[in-house]
């Protein structure tokens, strides 16, 4: 991951974070690595992404880390969603406890294996630890039952399979990743 530095966001970024999503969705990884298909991504009009990048750039209920080189180009990102007690989730499931939900996460081809997932990883996983009131006691992340690799990077970073599967109406099976705060 030599000369990334990793940050959140900004709130005028959004044509980068436009830019770094319809990558993630190109990439061949994408139907089994992501809900949303490149064209739904490709009709959201800008505002939708100057939306995106505003709310995920501060406050607490997202937040986008990047890895940006020093020649500012993005090489991978992740976004994490703050889940309240009592709210619903992206899978319309109600939600038990307050966590945080990673998702978006992806690295450029020719980063892969460079250590920058699990950099972003831990950026998101550290804003998460920082957050106050209420503390979060865990994060946790969605992988596709055809993702081995993705399983595979998660669980050495620590997650462990919760058993919860989610199966979607396209017929994907995804399998919930929990990683709970260090005692």
């Amino acid at each position: 991951m030599d000369q990334h530095s990793i940050r959140s966001v900004r709130a005028g970024e959004w044509r980068q974070v436009k830019e770094l999503r319809i990558a993630a969705l190109k990439d061949p990884a994408a139907p089994v690595a992501f809900l949303e298909t490149v064209e739904k991504a490709e009709s959201h009009p800008d505002a939708f992404w100057r939306g995106r990048a505003d709310g995920a750039s501060h406050g607490r209920t997202a937040r986008q880390f990047v890895a940006e080189g020093p020649d500012g180009t993005w090489g991978g990102g992740v976004t994490v969603l703050v889940e309240d007690a009592g709210t619903v989730d992206i899978f319309g499931q109600g939600v038990e406890q307050g966590q945080g939900h990673l998702v978006g996460v992806f690295v450029r081809e020719e980063w892969r294996g460079s250590g920058m997932a699990g950099a972003l990883l831990a950026a998101a996983v550290e804003w998460v630890w920082s957050l106050e009131e209420p503390v979060l006691d865990r994060v946790r992340l969605f992988v596709h039952r055809d993702n081995p690799r993705a399983a595979a990077s998660y669980r050495r970073f620590g997650f462990t399979a919760s058993g919860r599967i989610v199966r979607l109406d396209s017929g994907a099976e995804e399998h919930e990743y929990l990683l709970r705060r260090p005692d």
